[in-house]
């Protein structure tokens, strides 16, 4: 399997990834524990705060380990598209781009949380300061019960572009953020930090989080620049384009050899992943959802590098770079938009962790022997109808305890 992101290209398989999976299955050597993998939710952060309550409140019932909400001004989804039909959110809102801000939707949720880890998957520096991204991870540190999760990654064109904010050197720009945002976590008193995008001068933050309850860097990387950064910074990895198990454990290896060079435990990073996911109660319900337009969408927001391993050009471009470049309100021509999903190749959209429970369980075990601990699916299926949002929520809390128990 090809690699889905330009630097790190995988064929074949991983050595030493047969015998392992033989091992874990019992041939051979006998029936081992399989890693445990824990199981996060995505919760739209949209409109009404009845329903963001209503997800939280089924994440502790199924007893899932996290709860992650997204910081974006717009959606991925073109208003073009959000007509009565397209899918669930589209039926009850009149715009996709309802968005709470991430930061109090938190602070509210926390009073709310009980056990879960709450965490935002992911921010970016470019319209926050790091300092102001620190203070709030801190803060939410305070109000829950658990280190929070601070997600970061490079941005998104979507979310800086219309307003004025120039996407440029966004992995420098990131880098410079977690060495600054790293520092507010542990330092008192004043300190500087001179770098090509941030100039601190005698800075202050001294709210330190609580004792143990540290909020955690978690990087989403996925070319060699980002890996490496991930190594040298990280408290955890949270990428979304992943090919296979292969392709995640050479990335997983590229992290690990940079914490290593930098003097870090390798093992103190958590190799987590935010993964497409289509749910069914059969394999034929979940293959039908395969091919409904909120599904179909999401291939469009893979880049047109990866769209040639599949022989296919990109709609949007030979250049286009996927979700970092959509800008979804550019995209008005409804009858462009749906020939455009209608060309997202089979092959591309069946990368999704798709099937029943049991399937989808058996698939992220085999990520799992490639160093997957911790999953937090995104489940675009939720959003075909209301009945596939409510099974979704039940179905995450059977794919939890057996992905949580290993066996």
């Amino acid at each position: 399997m090809h690699s889905i992101a330009s630097g790190v290209s995988v064929i074949g398989r991983v050595p030493g990834s047969e015998s392992r999976a033989a091992e874990a299955s019992g041939s051979g050597g006998g029936m081992v524990a399989r890693p445990r993998i824990d199981v996060g939710m995505t919760v739209n952060a949209k409109p009404p705060l009845a329903l963001v309550e209503r997800d939280v409140a089924a994440a502790q019932e199924q007893d899932l380990d996290a709860v992650m909400v997204w910081d974006h001004l717009q959606d991925f989804y073109p208003s073009a598209l959000w007509d009565h039909g397209f899918g669930l959110y589209a039926d009850e809102h009149a715009s996709p781009h309802t968005w709470f801000d991430y930061q109090t939707l938190l602070g509210y949720v926390a009073a709310r949380a009980g056990g879960l880890r709450l965490g935002v998957g992911v921010t970016e520096s470019f319209r926050r300061h790091p300092i102001v991204i620190a203070q709030a991870a801190a803060t939410l540190a305070h109000l829950s019960h658990r280190p929070p999760i601070l997600g970061i990654g490079a941005g998104e064109r979507e979310n800086t572009d219309p307003y004025g904010l120039p996407f440029d050197q966004p992995v420098g720009r990131l880098e410079e953020a977690v060495q600054i945002i790293r520092t507010a976590f542990t330092s008192q008193g004043p300190f500087d930090f001179h770098g090509r995008h941030y100039q601190l001068d005698g800075a202050v933050l001294d709210l330190l989080p609580p004792p143990g309850r540290t909020p955690e860097i978690w990087i989403a990387a996925h070319g060699p620049r980002m890996l490496r950064l991930t190594g040298r910074y990280g408290n955890g990895w949270y990428p979304f384009a992943i090919g296979s198990p292969e392709d995640y454990a050479a990335r997983l290896g590229v992290i690990r050899a940079a914490a290593s060079d930098a003097g870090r435990d390798p093992e103190t990073i958590t190799p987590s992943w935010t993964c497409l996911t289509v749910i069914g109660r059969t394999e034929a319900e979940a293959r039908a959802m395969l091919d409904t337009n909120p599904v179909r969408f999401w291939g469009l927001l893979f880049s047109a590098d990866i769209w040639r391993l599949f022989g296919a050009q990109h709609p949007f471009g030979q250049q286009f770079r996927g979700y970092l470049d959509i800008l979804p309100e550019q995209c008005r021509d409804r009858e462009a938009l749906d020939a455009a999903i209608a060309a997202v190749p089979q092959g591309l959209i069946e990368l999704a962790i798709w099937g029943t429970p049991p399937q989808i369980v058996e698939k992220l075990r085999a990520f799992g022997e490639a160093g997957l601990r911790h999953v937090v699916p995104w489940v675009p299926s939720a959003l075909v109808s209301p009945d596939a949002a409510d099974y979704t929520r039940r179905a995450l809390g059977e794919i939890s305890l057996a992905l949580r128990n290993g066996g």
